[in-house]
């Protein structure tokens, strides 16, 4: 990686809020978008972080994402909404589609949304989170635009579309699993090459389907699914639960945000919240979530690891140590960010060479 710098994330989340105000996006949305980036790289989810910035508000200087979209969800069923997205930004949309989801769960135990005409929505533990802080399990589905074959294929049909899920824990850590049905999203290597960096091989073939660690090679040709047909299922789900049922694009016809500029995306979500006690009591839910995970933890280690950890604790770690000493960038991710602030007039990021509480 090249020479990093770090941003305290209090001054990451007011950077991004003034450039969204700048581009005609609400406060209250603009804060909902801020704190998903920020959050994403507090995460050490560098990939779906604040680098985005400059990626999402050319999309909305070019009229392909609406900053104020007058969201609605409409009840289709006693526990399940419908979203018109109305091409607003992704993080919008997904946070009103599981608010919406959580209140239909308050009443009736459980709670589904599904999302049209939406735009990239970011890390899909962002609404994972939102539901466990109102106590809910959750699951959140999307899909995306082509970047994979269908196992068997050589050309690109299926997205990278990320599977998230969440438990609330009872006095330990709660699950939070966040992935994608590749062997690594699209996201990872444009990171890489930002950053001068090789991806090892086994994440790509290039546009001549050969293997390739070069990432420009790579964003030339296709990602490849996790356990060949395993992944390539898991993507057809998504793109029936994200795509299929809500109405928005699917089988391939998802635009892809960085290649695709005469017309909206049209990406689908697919949000569910449930009450952990529906069949258990609340006692007896955290005490049982407890139990599995103590066992977990407790089971003998594999040659090499020191420990276990469960799904998304490695995260919840590099976000308290990102709190304190600062989220790294590097400089030619810095770059476009100061860009936009001075194409805005507004005040350009605050960054520091060193961490922020001197460690590092």
């Amino acid at each position: 990686m090249s020479e990093r710098v770090f941003v305290e994330h209090e001054e990451a989340d007011a950077f991004a809020k003034a450039l969204l105000a700048a581009h005609g996006v609400p406060k209250k949305d603009a804060a909902t978008v801020a704190a998903c980036l920020v959050r994403a790289d507090l995460r050490g989810v560098d990939t779906h972080g604040l680098t985005r910035l400059p990626g999402y508000l050319d999309r909305v200087r070019r009229g392909l994402i609406n900053p104020r979209p007058k969201l609605f969800p409409k009840r289709v069923a006693p526990t399940a909404a419908a979203l018109d997205g109305q091409n607003g930004f992704g993080f919008v949309i997904g946070t009103c589609a599981m608010a919406e989801a959580i209140s239909l769960a308050r009443k009736s135990g459980i709670g589904i949304a599904s999302a049209r005409r939406s735009t990239h929505f970011g890390m899909a533990a962002s609404y994972v989170l939102q539901a466990l802080d109102a106590g809910f399990v959750a699951l959140v589905f999307t899909n995306a635009s082509r970047a994979m074959p269908p196992w068997g294929g050589r050309e690109a049909l299926l997205g990278t579309s990320p599977l998230a899920a969440g438990a609330p824990g009872g006095r330990l850590a709660p699950f939070v699993l966040d992935m994608s049905p590749a062997v690594a999203a699209r996201g990872k290597i444009r990171i890489a090459e930002k950053r001068g960096e090789k991806i090892p091989l086994g994440y790509a073939l290039d546009a001549q389907g050969r293997p390739t660690t070069d990432p420009t090679e790579a964003l030339k040709g296709v990602v490849l699914p996790i356990g060949g047909p395993k992944g390539s299922g898991l993507s057809m789900l998504m793109d029936i639960f994200g795509g299929v049922l809500s109405g928005a694009a699917f089988a391939g016809e998802v635009t892809d945000q960085y290649k695709v500029f005469d017309r909206p995306q049209n990406v689908g979500h697919f949000f569910l919240a449930m009450r952990p006690d529906l069949f258990v009591s609340k006692k007896d839910y955290r005490v049982r979530m407890d139990t599995l995970v103590e066992r977990v933890r407790a089971c003998p280690r594999a040659e090499g690891f020191d420990e276990i950890l469960l799904p998304g604790e490695l995260e919840a770690r590099e976000e308290d140590k990102r709190r304190r000493s600062g989220i790294p960038y590097s400089a030619a991710e810095i770059d476009p960010l100061q860009n936009e602030a001075a194409r805005a007039g507004v005040a350009k990021l605050e960054v520091s060479v060193k961490p922020l509480d001197g460690v590092g």
